[in-house]
């Protein structure tokens, strides 16, 4: 069976709907989960503005910050179930390739995450970061919706 888990997050509701069956899964069969969040890069315009505001770091740190408070409240509901869990974060301007790219470092044998529900419409001119991670990947992928 399963035994470990990759939780991405994007601090939605639908990821955090995910996280919850992830981790309530991963409770009933004894897995682990890894959560794990992807941060878009700085474009070379903001960049610049933050250097001549003398703040480079402040972009990275923002979305640090923001990132560990995302994978902070997986962490907490994996605590209550009673669910060990580990976390991560990187920097990536394509989600779904880090996405696959974490779960293969973390040897993770299932990916748990959400969708937005995007109609056929929006998801042709969206695209589905679910749907990129499904269509590239050799691992298991539970969709919630």
């Amino acid at each position: 069976m399963f035994s470990h888990f990759l939780i991405p997050t994007d601090g939605s509701d639908h990821a955090m709907h995910a996280a919850q069956i992830g981790i309530d899964l991963a409770s009933k069969v004894g897995a682990r989960v890894y959560a794990f969040h992807v941060l878009a890069p700085l474009a070379a315009v903001a960049y610049f503005t933050d250097v001549i505001q003398h703040s480079e770091d402040s972009y990275a740190e923002r979305a640090i910050a923001r990132a560990q408070h995302h994978l902070a409240e997986i962490q907490t509901l994996a605590e209550r179930a009673g669910v060990a869990c580990q976390s991560g974060y990187a920097f990536d301007r394509r989600p779904y390739v880090a996405i696959v790219g974490a779960a293969k470092m973390q040897l993770c044998d299932l990916i748990v995450m959400g969708t937005h529900g995007y109609t056929t419409l929006d998801r042709l001119l969206l695209g589905s970061e679910t749907n990129k991670v499904l269509t590239c990947c050799s691992i298991p992928v539970l969709v919630c919706h």
